[in-house]
């Protein structure tokens, strides 16, 4: 007979038949369903005349089932990009006692995506349990601007500078309207150069957008100043009038 560890183990029994009449039938040994083993068990059977017969069943106390594992703490489970991840384990229960736990795989926090940790736990019997955790890598932060919402220009040329942000990946920029132009990089310029006695004042909105699509957004000014040098210049000329007096002598005869 089979009877799983940790079970209830019920005898059948055995009879008996004898010349004499009616026999009884005393059964021996114990099964300890508690302990993986082979365990015998011994009827026995003696007639009025003092005669003795046996019989004996062999009974198998097995391990056929796996540990039971169980995650602990979230699952699926988040991490931030560039974050630490520390991972909350699991916990194993079986019928042969105390249980360890194995984790394999990996979670790269420095990369996006969905990473499978495995937890697996293996009883005396080799009966091996296992679960899983999900673990997913995500990037829910925005780039932060690092340079000034304001910056100046001289007129009659293009240049006016750079606009910067950090974001633990690769950064791009947009910029609104028509007057002013951004390369991906960040750097910032006129498309017209501007004229200081037509217009000293420009406002847009730059975009920056990281890797994984987070963006934020920033107001900019851009002041024009005067290139004093290219000032219109000229001469002019004047004329003067004035008027003067003046004495003589002479003899006359």
């Amino acid at each position: 007979a089979t009877v799983e560890l940790g079970a209830t183990y019920t005898d059948a029994g055995a009879t008996a038949t004898d010349a004499s009449g009616t026999v009884t039938v005393v059964t021996t040994g114990t099964v300890d369903t508690d302990t993986v083993g082979t365990y015998t068990l011994t009827y026995t059977s003696t007639d009025a005349s003092g005669n003795a017969g046996t019989a004996t069943r062999t009974v198998n106390v097995v391990d056929t089932t796996k540990p039971v594992v169980t995650v602990t703490g979230d699952n699926p489970a988040t991490v931030e990009l560039g974050a630490t991840y520390t991972d909350a384990g699991a916990t194993a229960t079986d019928l042969s006692g105390d249980m360890t736990v194995v984790t394999t795989g990996t979670v790269d926090t420095d990369t996006v995506g969905t990473y499978t940790l495995t937890y697996t736990s293996t009883d005396a019997s080799g009966n091996a349990g296992t679960a899983t955790r999900t673990v997913n890598v995500v990037d829910t932060t925005d780039p932060v601007f690092t340079s000034s919402a304001n910056f100046t220009a001289a007129e009659n040329q293009t240049a006016i500078g750079t606009v910067t942000a950090t974001d633990i990946t690769s950064v791009t920029f947009t910029i609104s309207g028509t007057e002013l132009a951004i390369t991906s990089a960040g750097v910032l310029t006129f498309v017209t150069a501007p004229d200081y006695e037509t217009k000293t004042t420009y406002t847009a909105t730059v975009t920056a957008t990281d890797a994984n699509s987070n963006a934020a957004t920033q107001n900019i000014t851009v002041t024009v100043t005067n290139d004093e040098s290219d000032d219109d210049s000229g001469t002019s000329t004047g004329t003067g009038t004035g008027t003067g007096t003046g004495t003589g002598t002479g003899t006359g005869t």
